[in-house]
């Protein structure tokens, strides 16, 4: 599967719900998220773990960049990560904490998230379908960054990992 996502830092968490609602996003729910990541040879790799739903394994590639990019991703269950990755424990990297808001908009997941350690970040996720290709996904997180306008703050090149390891290597 593919998306297209965006992350930035978010400098207004109210102001961002207040224009979701503007927006017509629906709120989904909050929740709270453990995401575990693993060393991989290729590609990145993560347990999820989300109160009242399923672990989640989400393997994925995306390069590095502060603008909306292209993520390549599937979701495994604990079974399918043996067959795929083998039967020896993955090598832990770190554990990222966070509560997640849940928007939905016309398809598209948003999220306000609130990490440990790390802060408030706004991210966005289009799913590409036969339906929303690429191009049309751009565009669609294009509207809705400028429609935030000043809760959001600078854009986010890599993920909450890369960004915690950062902060650890910063502090030592």
């Amino acid at each position: 599967m593919q998306n297209v996502d965006f992350k930035c830092e978010l400098r207004d968490p109210q102001l961002a719900r207040i224009a979701l609602k503007k927006l017509g996003a629906q709120f989904v729910h909050k929740i709270h998220q453990t995401d575990t990541y693993y060393k991989v040879t290729d590609g990145r790799m993560k347990k999820r773990e989300s109160e009242g739903e399923p672990t989640e394994y989400i393997f994925y590639h995306r390069v590095d960049r502060p603008q909306p990019k292209l993520s390549h991703f599937t979701i495994y269950t604990e079974e399918q990560v043996v067959q795929r990755f083998g039967s020896r424990p993955l090598t832990q990297w770190l554990v990222i904490k966070k509560t997640r808001e849940i928007y939905l908009l016309r398809g598209t997941h948003i999220h306000i998230d609130e990490v440990e350690e790390l802060g408030h970040f706004f991210e966005v996720d289009a799913l590409v379908s036969p339906n929303q290709h690429v191009g049309r996904c751009h565009r669609l997180i294009g509207k809705i960054r400028k429609l935030m306008g000043p809760a959001l703050g600078e854009s986010i090149a890599s993920g909450y990992a890369d960004l915690l390891q950062q902060e650890l290597d910063n502090a030592a």
